[in-house]
């Protein structure tokens, strides 16, 4: 059984205040905490799993800190509305220096909704982006929604916290937009180098970054929605771009 410090400890990790101060997060669920063991092993603080989820991972996680738990207690525990037999804390993960020669970039202005961040990442890692920049008051990575809609990928994909504005200014690539009024998606040539920038869900680019775009690109509109979400907008452009970079090899 848990004692009360200890789960005022992990709840209190669904906030960012507190995940900061301790640079660690959480992550639940058998995929994502397999995920994250395979992966990021030497990160995982502690795993707090019901009986049979150690038992059926005993061989995996042989090196690793864990703590036998009922599930009254890992309800307790959970940030899920249905908690599912394992929760692991994790240290977070060092970022990397950005490094965008030679490749393409995802940049993100002020992405807000936690499941749209998760979508993103989860989208980058299918198609081998290795690094996104976001704006400062983008949503938390670590967030908890926003780990468990990445599902792993945050162990693949460096995502790096700046002032937007000024990294745009300097680094010496293509900038590209998707905003409204662009260059039609599908007659881009993207190259093989660049950053590749998406708005916040409800206002698109601030006019700041706006101003720094190189070229606006469009994912035309055949039909009468108003807006495509940001994360299925993200996809496109990497299935584009992935698209682009197969058809010249």
């Amino acid at each position: 059984m848990l004692s009360k410090s200890q789960v005022k400890y992990i709840q209190s990790l669904g906030h960012k205040k507190f995940r900061d101060e301790e640079a660690v997060f959480i992550a639940e669920g058998p995929k994502i905490v397999k995920e994250l063991i395979t992966e990021i092993p030497a990160l995982i603080k502690n795993i707090y799993a019901v009986k049979d989820w150690i038992q059926d991972n005993q061989n995996s996680i042989n090196k690793t800190e864990y703590t036998v738990i009922e599930e009254a207690d890992l309800e307790r525990i959970s940030q899920l509305t249905a908690p599912n037999k394992v929760l692991a804390v994790v240290n977070k993960i060092s970022g990397n220096d950005i490094d965008t020669k030679g490749k393409i970039t995802l940049a993100l202005d002020t992405i807000q909704d936690p499941g749209n961040m998760g979508t993103i990442i989860r989208t980058a890692d299918w198609f081998s982006i290795d690094n996104i920049i976001c704006s400062d008051d983008t949503v938390d990575a670590y967030n908890p929604k926003v780990v468990q809609a990445s599902m792993g990928s945050l162990s693949r994909v460096n995502v790096h916290y700046v002032n937007i504005t000024e990294a745009l200014l300097h680094i010496d690539l293509p900038v590209f937009g998707a905003m409204l009024d662009g260059e039609n998606i599908y007659k881009t040539q993207f190259g093989t180098e660049g950053l590749i920038v998406m708005g916040n869900e409800g206002n698109g680019l601030r006019p700041g970054v706006e101003q720094l775009i190189n070229k606006a690109v469009t994912i035309p509109r055949l039909g009468k929605a108003e807006s495509l979400n940001v994360g299925i907008a993200t996809a496109l452009f990497c299935a584009e771009i992935s698209r682009n970079k197969l058809g010249s090899q």
